[in-house]
């Protein structure tokens, strides 16, 4: 081998370094759902059934079963919101549903927000979380629930305590995923 193969390269100082090029904006709107979103909707979601425990689902939901769920909550006036890019593609979704079938239940919901893999970490979710609350209290409602998994979901925890999610309960070894016991935490949002 030759002498300089085996000395450090040299590197520049960094004043004299060429910029890195600086990454292309996140770029996002957000709007209501539609029924031509939900191949994209259940991709992402079917993700998370795969890969996660922040679903508790163990199957993957088909795309009928996904056009049910968006005919079901369009009946009810329920918010079904989704981001896209400006190429047209989804990145993420957040909808609420009835949080139990009772009527006595009707003002009191359970918020889901998904995002794609490669938006997360970049404000998507917290604008999501932002416009839902807003949508759901022009809509009337007045409780909004989040069950959020113990294990692996501090980010979504941390995220609607921001919003005033307040923690109301925890129940432990109800679901299992994965060869292991998982929890839930059940944070509470009053929209009055």
């Amino acid at each position: 081998m030759l002498e300089e193969e085996y000395q450090e390269r040299r590197v520049l100082p960094r004043h004299l370094r060429k910029p890195e090029p600086a990454e292309a904006p996140f770029e996002y709107s957000i709007r209501d759902a539609q029924l031509p979103d939900m191949p994209a909707v259940r991709e992402i979601y079917n993700y998370y059934v795969a890969n996660s425990t922040v679903t508790f689902d163990e199957d993957a939901m088909t795309l009928r079963e996904w056009k049910a769920k968006f005919t079901y909550l369009q009946k009810l006036g329920m918010p079904f919101l989704v981001a896209e890019s400006p190429s047209g593609q989804l990145l993420g979704y957040a909808l609420v549903s009835p949080w139990k079938q009772k009527r006595a239940y009707r003002y009191t919901v359970e918020n889901s927000i998904y995002l794609g893999p490669a938006s997360a970490g970049k404000g998507l979710g917290r604008a999501l979380l932002a416009e839902l609350i807003d949508r759901s209290k022009a809509a009337g409602l007045k409780e909004i629930i989040a069950v959020i998994a113990d294990q692996g979901a501090e980010a979504s925890i941390a995220l609607h305590e921001k919003f005033g999610f307040e923690e109301i309960g925890r129940m432990g070894r109800v679901g299992y995923k994965f060869d292991r016991w998982l929890g839930t935490v059940l944070l509470q949002k009053s929209l009055k």
